[in-house]
């Protein structure tokens, strides 16, 4: 006698056992999870940005796009101090400068170094950041060292550890400038879960990173801080200059959380460490 084949039954058991075996695991296609959304500001509805928060990228030295490259002297540092190479972080790879600021820049980073002998040469060439000046904004989020945001409901204090740098973001209210100064003056507002800065008042002698960009007394910066998991904030900052840019130019990076145990700020007072650049000239009997 013929025995009834069997392989009908035994496929559609088997197709019965897989379906009932991926009902129990959860699918890859199912809706996608809800955005972060990051704890509140004690009796606010705002984000609580509160925390350091550190970039790790080469945008100080150059926020375009650029190869890795020597230190700046190389027969007496070898490679410490050479440039590492980055992808930029200027959406879109180049900074929109009108022609005559193009070879502005250029002329910025060929006299980098120029010593400060005099206050002409002093406030026309040279990094600030080689003299220890305050770096502005947005130059002093990603500098390379740390920073510290405070919160409170209507003022949030921002602290750098370069060069002990400060300053208040006004939230809720448009106090006037008192004047122009290195970190300029800042009014906030919150768009959703996004800081949003306004960033005005601010000294032309700042540069925007090692590169020499640059950028007139008729900057404006717009910063967005927003939280998108628990370690780190996306920043945002619309960069405007009508008197050296053809148009408005954004730059975006992550800011990570400094997770390490006891994490603070320490100091770098870096004035005592340029005195030399600065004010060696003026020792009796030193050749500059």
């Amino acid at each position: 006698m013929r025995r009834p084949n069997s392989r009908p039954i035994v496929s559609l058991a088997i197709a019965v056992m897989c379906v009932l075996w991926l009902r129990l695991i959860p699918s890859t296609a199912q809706a996608p999870a809800p955005p972060y959304r990051a704890p509140r500001f004690i009796g606010t509805q705002n984000p609580d940005l509160s925390g350091i928060w550190q970039t790790h990228n080469s945008a100080n030295w150059d926020v375009e796009p650029h190869a890795a490259g020597p230190a700046p002297f190389p027969a007496l540092t070898g490679a410490i101090g050479a440039t590492p190479a980055g992808l930029g972080v200027v959406e879109g790879g180049k900074i929109p400068y009108q022609a005559w600021a193009q070879a502005k820049k250029k002329e910025n980073f060929d006299k980098r170094f120029n010593r400060p002998i005099t206050r002409e040469i002093n406030e026309a060439t040279g990094d600030p950041e080689a003299k220890c000046y305050l770096p502005g904004v947005p130059r002093a989020t990603y500098i390379g060292l740390p920073f510290q945001i405070v919160q409170t409901p209507t003022q949030i204090l921002i602290t750098y550890e370069f060069a002990s740098a400060t300053r208040i973001i006004h939230i809720g209210r448009t106090p006037p400038s008192p004047n122009n100064s290195w970190m300029g003056w800042s009014i906030g507002h919150w768009e959703g879960d996004t800081l949003v800065v306004e960033v005005t008042d601010q000294r032309d002698q700042t540069w925007f990173d090692r590169a020499g960009n640059f950028h007139s007394d008729a900057l404006k910066v717009v910063e967005r801080y927003t939280p998108i998991t628990p370690y780190h904030l996306m920043y945002e900052a619309t960069i405007e200059d009508s008197k050296v840019f053809t148009r408005p130019w954004k730059i975006s990076m992550p800011l990570y959380r400094n997770m390490e145990q006891n994490a603070q700020l320490l100091e770098f007072k870096c004035v005592e460490f340029a005195e030399e650049f600065m004010y060696g000239h003026l020792v009796e009997g030193k050749k500059n």
